[in-house]
């Protein structure tokens, strides 16, 4: 099981801790938002709240966030959020996808459109570029927790598809449907996840020029700071 380095090259990151953290927290509490909207405010009922909460616990959202969201969106006043996502082609040929969660499409559609006007690209058809990716879970383990063979077995046992090595970790890519499995079988072992995601991973990687691939950065940086949008993946092949 070999491939290209999942962490470097399909999310593009700056390592900007704060942000990023934003980021999560931002999209739990849309999802929370979300799910009480649909299903009401009681987690004995809603089963969608009862996993958006969980996932707010393992992301160490506070409490207090967490129950006055919850409050909040049984107004009629807080509007209900949606999940959808952007499909551009970048320099190069190069695909990009931005996964957005939203409470007001027309906002989010000139917010893209000013990113290609400042920074170049163009949007996509839907389906233009999506297929170029599949939906995986990755998950990130820190070396120093367990030997590659035992990790290599345990991962594999519970239905992942994908282990790497890279550097300080282990990166394993499982499909959707595994992905909890994995993960609650590496938290029932002891073994921490330094960072557990469902992540759009490319099936084929473009090699651009460096001017293309600055060009590139910038567009996707540009997009990764628009409030609506959680996530942004590429096929952009990045050196290490």
């Amino acid at each position: 099981m070999a491939g290209h380095s999942k962490w470097a090259n399909i999310k593009h990151r700056k390592e900007r801790s704060d942000r990023k953290k934003g980021k999560i927290f931002s999209r739990i509490i849309k999802e929370i938002i979300s799910a009480v909207k649909q299903g009401g405010a009681d987690i004995k009922t809603n089963t969608k709240l009862r996993a958006a909460i969980q996932k707010a616990k393992d992301a160490n959202v506070p409490n207090d966030n967490v129950e006055r969201n919850i409050k909040k969106a049984a107004s009629s006043d807080t509007a209900d959020f949606i999940s959808m996502s952007y499909e551009l082609y970048g320099y190069g040929g190069v695909g990009i996808i931005a996964d957005i969660m939203t409470d007001n499409k027309n906002r989010i559609s000139s917010d893209i459109r000013i990113a290609t006007n400042k920074c170049g690209g163009t949007v996509a058809t839907p389906g233009a570029v999506a297929y170029n990716f599949d939906r995986k879970g990755l998950l990130k383990v820190e070396k120093s927790l367990a030997t590659e063979d035992d990790l290599f077995l345990l991962v594999t046992e519970n239905g992942a598809d994908d282990f790497t090595s890279e550097d300080e970790f282990y990166i394993i890519t499982t499909p959707v449907e595994s992905f909890i499995t994995v993960k609650d079988a590496l938290e029932k072992a002891g073994i921490k996840c330094e960072e557990a995601e469902l992540a759009m991973v490319p099936k084929v990687w473009v090699e651009v020029n460096d001017t293309d691939a600055d060009s590139n950065i910038a567009l996707i940086e540009w997009l990764e700071n628009l409030d609506d949008v959680d996530a942004v993946y590429h096929n952009m092949k990045l050196s290490q």
